[in-house]
């Protein structure tokens, strides 16, 4: 019978950290990048909150609302600097090796991710690993923490509840939902922060992740 994991993707599998504070620091230089970077992520979830837009426009949108609000000037025809960066954010380390060995397990792979189809497939090949389906927030106009990307998963696959896992970082956008649909969470904690939501899982990264996933879902 099959056994499914779905994955959020940036922050989870592929370090938008590292990618957005490059972008950051090359527009507004290294000391004001990291609080920008967090500043950063408190915006885009209010962009996506407002009438749907496709991600590429997301990140244009929050660049200029993050510029806006700190005074400073984004170099002309750079606005969309983020999304032409994307495919060159870098997978974390140890994320190709543990989807390789969740495949040899058995295990489908899928994706569930606020971004577009071709922003995803770009870095879908920063992964080094296929995986089975990507369900991305520009077919179904909804960015999670809305449930539509797991409804259109299930849809997809006739997967059972019982015999799938989500995977992701993000509280916000993926914890907190998929415990709302009563499923199976493992939290990658990269930042060292507290759960709130609870996971049924909390990891540190990927590495431990297939026996972690054989544990809450048996062969």
């Amino acid at each position: 019978m099959s056994r499914w994991a779905t994955f959020d993707c940036y922050g989870t599998l592929i370090d938008w950290n590292a990618g957005i504070r490059g972008v950051l620091e090359s527009l507004f230089g290294a000391d004001r990048a990291p609080e920008l970077l967090a500043r950063y992520h408190r915006l885009e979830p209010e962009v996506q909150a407002q009438a749907y837009r496709s991600y590429a426009e997301v990140l244009s949108l929050t660049l200029e609302r993050l510029a806006t609000e700190n005074d400073l000037a984004i170099p002309e025809g750079e606005s969309g600097v983020l999304a032409r960066s994307l495919p060159d954010w870098p997978a974390f380390r140890e994320v190709p090796e543990a989807l390789a060995e969740l495949r040899r397990r058995g295990w489908n792979l899928a994706i569930l991710s606020n971004s577009d189809r071709d922003l995803i497939a770009a870095s879908q090949r920063q992964l080094g690993v296929a995986v089975d389906i990507a369900v991305v927030a520009e077919e179904i106009e909804s960015y999670k923490p809305a449930h539509a990307h797991w409804e259109r998963f299930f849809e997809l696959t006739t997967a059972d509840r019982a015999r799938h896992v989500h995977v992701a970082a993000s509280l916000f956008h993926d914890v907190a939902p998929a415990r709302e649909l009563g499923l199976k969470v493992v939290w990658i904690n990269r930042l060292g922060e507290a759960a709130d939501p609870k996971p049924d899982r909390e990891l540190h990264d990927l590495s431990g992740l297939p026996d972690t996933l054989d544990e809450l879902v048996p062969a």
